[in-house]
């Protein structure tokens, strides 16, 4: 061990000493935070939305207000930012706003909605949000791209099986109700998978894309509302209703979600924002329990951990992959 002289040695000039320490390390967060913050806070709204989902039925609302409030309240506040970028929405392929309106317009809500009425919460948070990677996925492979290979087709297995472990019980039992909300569930995330990918597709940003989602949903609400084929009762709703949907679907899921759902999908890409899904379902049960009272049953409990795994699974990457974007972000 050399011996240092630090009475006599005289001390160097910052500059030198600057550089005799080596060059400084910028600290900074790394490349996709935000977008998983973004992922992160939509996963709770969407745990509130598959509670309320769940709490329409017992409310004074019809499942046509609280799409009223779910697709109007975001047309109001963002009106004069939509009017700025009416030329953007008029230019959208009409092939890309199909699967946004479709996928998480009227067709979508009316669907999770009645399949929630018929099940529970929990079916809610769990067969929406973990069934998007596996319909994302066959989206994908009728595209052309590859099929899942290795632990991402081990992952879609893993859902498949949480899915048949919710509903298979009540197979067994020919519980009508439930295995039609179930199915009603399965076609919502569905649905929700097309929404996933016209999101991409669309090039817009996070505000054009509530318009494009919004403005035809709320025109075809409208008017079905208005011929009398959906009925409605927003007249005579309590107001405590109206205030808590108004909340959660109006400003949540239909302003904050939105925005923040699009965002991550513009940084993140379709598959790997469906990873939200893995997370979704367990934050669901746990309020349920807590906020609606409700007991998970052996099929949740074995059905829930499943797809939480299977999502997981099905969104990692290749190490080859990981390491290759790692050394394209290094070298940028």
């Amino acid at each position: 061990m050399a011996a240092t002289n630090t009475m006599g040695a005289p001390s160097a000039p910052p500059a030198a000493a600057a550089k005799a320490s080596g060059p400084r390390v910028r600290r900074t967060l790394p490349p996709n935070a935000a977008a998983v913050a973004a992922l992160l806070l939509t996963v709770a709204i969407w745990a509130g939305f598959a509670l309320s989902a769940r709490a329409l039925s017992s409310s004074t609302l019809l499942p046509a207000d609280a799409a009223l409030l779910r697709f109007g309240l975001p047309l109001l506040i963002l009106a004069p930012a939509l009017w700025r970028r009416r030329r953007q929405l008029a230019a959208v392929r009409p092939a890309a706003a199909l699967k946004i309106v479709c996928g998480a317009g009227v067709p979508f809500f009316l669907a999770a909605m009645y399949g929630g009425a018929l099940t529970s919460a929990a079916f809610v948070g769990s067969l929406i949000p973990g069934m998007v990677p596996l319909f994302v996925s066959a989206i994908m492979v009728a595209h052309g791209r590859g099929a899942p290979r290795g632990t991402q087709a081990v992952g879609l297995v893993l859902i498949a099986a949480g899915a048949v472990a919710l509903v298979g019980r009540h197979t067994v039992a020919l519980d009508a109700g439930v295995l039609l909300g179930s199915g009603v569930l399965l076609v919502a995330s569905g649905l929700w998978a097309l929404y996933t990918v016209g999101l991409k597709e669309v090039g817009l940003d996070p505000v054009g894309s509530i318009g494009v989602l919004c403005l035809p949903s709320f025109a075809v609400l409208a008017l079905l509302v208005l011929s009398g084929a959906l009925p409605t009762g927003l007249a005579d709703a309590a107001a405590r209703d109206i205030a808590l949907f108004a909340v959660v679907q109006g400003l949540g899921v239909g302003l904050a979600a939105g925005l923040l759902y699009a965002f991550a999908i513009r940084r993140l890409g379709a598959e790997r924002a469906s990873v939200t899904g893995s997370l979704s379902p367990v934050l669901v049960v746990l309020l349920a329990v807590w906020l609606l009272d409700e007991v998970p049953t052996l099929a949740v409990l074995a059905g829930v951990p499943l797809i939480t795994a299977g999502v997981v699974l099905a969104n990692r990457r290749p190490r080859q992959l990981r390491s290759l974007r790692r050394k394209v972000i290094a070298d940028a």
